[in-house]
């Protein structure tokens, strides 16, 4: 129901922005470092760390170095971490076998987190494109990537992350029948607390170029794009459909991705729903308002607050952001 105003000048709107007091308590929606999730990148190595070029500001990390910056973030009020891995080459396959090994480098980055900071919630990704030498999410037959076949891979990768200590297991990979496999498998083997956030409408989207960089996955990627599995950017009802499904097979939370060209959908499975609802402000979202902070064309903590604050606007609970660390030291809420 929209409110309804005397005329004018008893109604003056104006009265409620004239002073940074009254406008922070009239403030429709609150950003705070606890509504953040902090994505990051492990390597292989001891004590060393690299920028991940298309991502200015974000780095790789040996598992030693990833569990300092981790429990660094914790001490700012981040609550969780997402982790990816750039596994080496000589580690990607066929069968993507690396993905349920137990010392892959996600899984030690678990193990390390969990014993440097415990009470850090350790989320993790579970797709194949860092461990096929395809570089899809899934495995690839005469040219198409093939759900059931990859399903009883993502579940062996999900019963390993959660055997290392993972809080939260992120399906990314958008195959059919996935969470309610995975879902099974964790109730089966003792894992019932462990959470399911899903990727639920994840698109098919340009702005992942960076992301594929630092993953190693760009360069492995064969057999053109991922549209026979990931969403058309044109649909809006398939998303609350793929949300729906995702949620009657026993996704926790969901997510939405990309973030920012996608806020309405994230207000239309919020307002659906009203479940858990989270948004991936990814990397070619972070890279173009980095680059063009860099270039002096836009103040970069205004639009790193603006974009994030788009977030909670559109009715999201949660982001994943590359500026999480940089939002809880600057400004800790918003």
């Amino acid at each position: 129901m929209q409110p309804v105003h005397a005329p004018f000048p008893a109604t003056r709107l104006r009265r409620t922005r004239v002073s940074s007091g009254i406008r922070d308590l009239v403030q429709e929606n609150k950003l705070d470092t606890r509504d953040l999730i902090w994505p990051v990148f492990v390597c292989e190595g001891e004590n060393h760390e690299e920028p991940v070029p298309s991502m200015p500001g974000v780095m790789r990390r040996s598992v030693d170095k990833l569990a300092e910056a981790v429990s660094e973030a914790y001490d700012l009020g981040i609550p969780a971490v997402d982790i990816f891995p750039y596994t080496p080459s000589d580690k990607r396959s066929a069968d993507a076998s690396e993905a349920w090994n137990p010392e892959n480098l996600s899984n030690r980055a678990t193990r390390a987190i969990k014993a440097a900071c415990p009470e850090m919630l350790v989320m993790t990704d579970v797709a194949l494109d860092p461990y096929s030498d395809t570089g899809h999410d899934g495995y690839v037959k005469d040219g198409y990537v093939v759900n059931d076949e990859t399903v009883e891979a993502l579940v062996k990768q999900t019963l390993s992350q959660a055997e290392a200590g993972a809080d939260i297991i992120g399906p990314s990979d958008m195959m059919d029948n996935r969470i309610g496999a995975m879902r099974a498998a964790l109730e089966k083997n003792g894992f019932q607390n462990v959470m399911i956030l899903s990727y639920a409408a994840k698109y098919a989207s340009a702005f992942y170029g960076p992301f594929r960089d630092a993953v190693g996955a760009a360069a492995s990627l064969k057999g053109g794009d991922k549209k026979t599995y990931q969403m058309n950017p044109a649909n809006t009802d398939e998303a609350l459909r793929l949300v729906a499904r995702d949620l009657s097979e026993g996704a926790d939370m969901v997510m939405i991705k990309p973030g920012m060209p996608y806020l309405d959908i994230c207000r239309r499975v919020k307002d659906q729903f009203g479940v858990p609802t989270f948004a991936y402000q990814v990397s070619g979202e972070y890279a173009m308002l980095q680059a063009a902070a860099q270039n002096g064309w836009l103040d970069g903590d205004k639009v790193m607050v603006e974009s994030l604050m788009a977030f909670k606007r559109a009715g999201c609970d949660g982001v994943l952001t590359y500026y999480a660390p940089e939002f809880a030291r600057k400004f800790g809420s918003a």
